[in-house]
């Protein structure tokens, strides 16, 4: 579940939960009470990551990005920990603030589209934008 994720990996993790941006406070809000059946924790570590959500029954992350993921380097460094996560099969979703603070019902839908479509598809599930 943890992917071999070391101690300063959990240590960075329980900082940022203490530290979550406006975005994730929202999402979390609705997340803690699970989704059709599905459970959530909130920045959890994942080998060298820690995923802002994930659900281990669906083997799903849910990254929400703020404006620093709109920079080259930061954009290359997700697509390149999103292919390794996806390589140890988990499906990743990601939303933006912005998606996450005007419209998080929306967001809250793919969600559990996303899951939906997990649940009947054996296969590895991966969508770079889920609005």
């Amino acid at each position: 579940m943890f992917e071999g994720a070391s101690h300063l990996i959990f240590e960075n993790a329980k900082h940022l939960r203490k530290n979550m941006t406006v975005a994730e406070t929202i999402l979390w809000m609705y997340l803690k009470k699970g989704i059709n059946d599905y459970k959530f924790r909130r920045l959890h570590p994942i080998g060298l990551y820690i995923a802002d959500f994930y659900c281990h029954k669906a083997k799903f992350i849910i990254e929400i990005d703020g404006s620093i993921h709109n920079k080259p380097d930061i954009i290359e460094s997700d697509k390149i920990r999103q292919q390794e996560l996806e390589r140890w099969g988990y499906g990743v979703i990601r939303f933006s603030n912005e998606q996450v603070i005007k419209n998080p019902e929306k967001v809250l839908n793919s969600i559990a589209e996303n899951l939906t479509r997990k649940q009947f598809t054996k296969s590895k599930h991966s969508s770079n934008n889920g609005v």
